[in-house]
């Protein structure tokens, strides 16, 4: 058994990625992957997690559905103190609207049982089924309002759909309305995106995850969707899923596209791109432990916009957090990193 790194005396560590799944939603993967499923992101992610008999497999599958002994057993081994829940890509998002309604409220009704059971533990982020965005407006309310959640969590597209669509935007406003920042979290690219990193073994975390929700949080921005809801807050995991190391050329590129008008359906936005990132992004560090990229990007979004997570049980290494303690960062910026932005970002004290 490794040994626990103990608790920090300056600041208390809160994980803001953490993955879970109840049994009823893997049991219908397992019935979409019987099917054989037309949809090969999910068939390469869940083809191989649920059906692989590998170690690695094996693990994510049993970690992901404990939401107790063992998820607390391994958070005392790594020293969090805290997790910040959301359900795993690729959600309800995959299935068709009645069973997507269905399963994202019966996954928060679970996610707020464990929630309750240790408040001192688990923040949940509700579930959504896009599919149906006046029923996704719904349910984030319900789950806000009378189960506690302190977020919304998308696993990036909807049948290759996107939030930059304004038919998805009931679900935006809701976000905005309830002021519950929106996780964007990644899942197997879409359809379009996908066909090449599936051939060249990138599809998946390694790098395609990065590549789909970068693309999805950019086209958000530049269609748009800050200028008509600029409260909203979305949290990007992976360092930003690069974006913050572009910021220059995307002012650049995107300024002079506008001037250009080489895109008609492209709006000219009040901002620029860096602007919407500064003032309405959040990221993370899940599986980016780093000190360079963490540094980086507190000093080009500012030190409130970057906070700590794991990717468990993904990659659950308690290694990586006393390499993100032993970070060379003020001591304040480093309890904003690790304590007190989650806690200002999902009202919550630990």
């Amino acid at each position: 058994m490794a040994d626990e790194i103990p608790p920090n005396p300056d600041y208390k560590r809160i994980a803001t990625e953490e993955a879970w799944g109840p049994p009823e939603m893997f049991q219908a993967y397992e019935r979409l992957l019987d099917e054989g499923i037309d949809d090969p992101g999910f068939q390469s992610l869940w083809g191989f997690y649920w059906k692989h008999p590998s170690e690695r497999a094996s693990l994510i599958r049993e970690r992901l559905q404990d939401l107790g002994e063992r998820r607390l057993h391994d958070m005392k081994v790594s020293g969090v103190d805290h997790a910040v829940l959301g359900l795993t890509a690729p959600g309800v998002q995959i299935f068709q609207k009645d069973e997507a309604v269905e399963l994202a409220r019966l996954s928060n009704d679970v996610l707020a049982e464990a929630c309750k059971a240790h408040p001192d533990k688990y923040t949940g982020m509700a579930a959504v089924a896009p599919q149906d965005p006046k029923a996704a407006a719904d349910e984030l309310e319900r789950a806000v309002k009378t189960l506690g959640m302190k977020a919304c969590v998308i696993n990036s597209h909807t049948h290759d759909e996107y939030l930059s669509d304004q038919k998805f935007w009931p679900i935006l406003e809701a976000c905005e309305t309830l002021d519950v920042p929106l996780y964007l979290h990644p899942q197997g690219p879409s359809r379009g995106l996908i066909a090449p990193l599936v051939k060249a073994g990138l599809d998946g975390a390694v790098f395609g995850f990065g590549v789909e929700t970068g693309f999805h949080a950019l086209s958000m921005i530049t269609s748009g969707v800050f200028d008509r809801f600029p409260k909203l807050q979305l949290i990007l995991g992976h360092m930003g899923e690069a974006l913050p190391f572009w910021l220059y050329r995307l002012d650049y590129m995107h300024a002079a596209g506008i001037r250009s008008k080489r895109y008609p359906h492209m709006p000219e936005l009040k901002k620029k791109v860096s602007d919407y990132m500064r003032e309405n992004v959040i990221v993370t560090s899940s599986g980016m432990p780093a000190e360079a990229p963490i540094r980086y990007s507190q000093e080009v979004l500012g030190e409130d916009r970057v906070m700590y997570a794991m990717d468990y049980p993904y990659q659950y290494l308690p290694e990586e957090v006393t390499m993100q303690d032993n970070m060379s960062i003020g001591a304040a910026a480093k309890k904003k990193f690790f304590q007190t932005n989650a806690e200002r970002v999902f009202k919550i004290r630990v």
